[in-house]
């Protein structure tokens, strides 16, 4: 079972304050690129994994989308998704380490930010992509491994006084204790390579990755955001089911 950190008290305060919390997709830095990778959305069945306080699905369904299913395992997030309009969305309590899906029943499946909570990710890859219409698309983005890869927090300074970022055991993967938000927050660190190839074992094809980087305008707007350039901190993939199903 995964860890069920957003249920913890302390942790969910401090989330529910976070600007993506409180202000939804728009308060999201990546959600303009990762926006750019779906498809139109009016009349696709869509599963969101880690759905959330719901936002993605309350704006696929204002998109015209067909069917949206929301997946979390956090009662507390679902209790405050379900607590908003979003009429035609089903939210269901489910652990992404051990979750089903019927066979072909979706045309995307979207994910934000809570794959890196998942050890087995092989098995939710192919979970997914057998849920996946032919010609079905998976899009998620999760945190870049060289942002999870850091063992020392914070900033060092090289020897002309220019920021470095501490990139510790990058090729040592498996899980990472940090504290985020709350104390013993578990991730699972993997390096790109593995993520990737892991998604074309399960059948994927890959037809997008991004290691994300904010506009000048969001910088503008936000010059906190300048650190972004220092290290990518999002992984943004798109990948899709063949329109050609295996033959028994």
């Amino acid at each position: 079972m995964a860890q069920n950190i957003y249920d913890r008290t302390d942790f969910f305060a401090f989330y529910s304050q976070l600007r993506r919390s409180i202000d939804g997709l728009d308060g999201a830095v990546e959600w303009p690129s990762v926006r750019s990778l779906l498809p139109d959305v009016a009349g696709l069945r869509i599963v969101d994994l880690g759905c959330g306080f719901g936002w993605f699905c309350r704006w696929a369904k204002e998109q015209g989308a067909a069917e949206v299913l929301g997946l979390d395992m956090s009662e507390k997030m679902l209790s405050r998704a379900r607590s908003w309009p979003g009429a035609g969305i089903r939210y269901e309590v489910s652990d992404l380490e051990r979750f089903e899906l019927s066979p072909t029943r979706f045309d995307l499946a979207y994910s934000s930010l809570a794959l890196h909570y998942v050890e087995n990710l092989a098995q939710l890859f192919a979970t997914v992509h057998g849920a996946l219409a032919p010609g079905g698309c998976f899009v998620f983005s999760i945190e870049h491994p060289i942002y999870m890869a850091p063992s020392r927090p914070g900033w060092s300074v090289d020897a002309e006084g220019r920021r470095t970022w501490p990139v510790d055991g990058y090729l040592i993967e498996g899980p990472r204790t940090t504290d985020w938000l709350a104390k013993g927050v578990v991730k699972h660190h993997r390096t790109l390579g593995t993520t990737l190839n892991l998604l074309i074992r399960s059948g994927f094809q890959v037809e997008h990755v991004e290691e994300f980087c904010p506009s000048d305008e969001q910088i503008a707007m936000r010059p906190e955001l300048v650190e972004e350039l220092d290290r990518p901190m999002f992984l943004l993939v798109r990948g899709r089911r063949s329109t050609m199903l295996k033959s028994a």
